[in-house]
């Protein structure tokens, strides 16, 4: 039986899915740019095989929070529900980028 689609629910958590996301990515960001001074300088096979690492794992974290709720809640029967929800993660993930873009303009200036 297909779940109940509660409009304001979805909203509410895309936004906490899609923020949970940013949150993520921005850790894995502050990683990558403070990296050598935190680990020192890497060379040899172990830079290329941690970044690899990291790689894979914020894949599977990132599509864990936009595509994990969306493939229940179609696995559950409710396909306008999980397109509904992945929709609302992808505007708040623009949004989110809109923002982003805007404040790099501002402190540019």
């Amino acid at each position: 039986m297909p779940e109940k689609i509660n409009k304001s629910e979805f909203i509410l958590k895309s936004l906490v899915n899609a923020f949970g996301a940013f949150i993520y990515i921005s850790a894995v960001a502050w990683l990558m740019t403070s990296g050598d001074s935190i680990f020192g300088r890497l060379e040899g096979f172990l830079a290329p095989l941690f970044l690899l690492l990291l790689f894979v794992i914020s894949a599977l974290v990132t599509g864990m929070l936009i595509l994990g709720k969306p493939i229940l809640l179609y696995l559950n029967n409710s396909k306008e529900g999980a397109i509904s929800f992945l929709l609302y993660t992808l505007a708040w993930l623009v949004l989110f980028a809109v923002l982003l873009i805007v404040a790099m303009l501002v402190l540019q200036f």
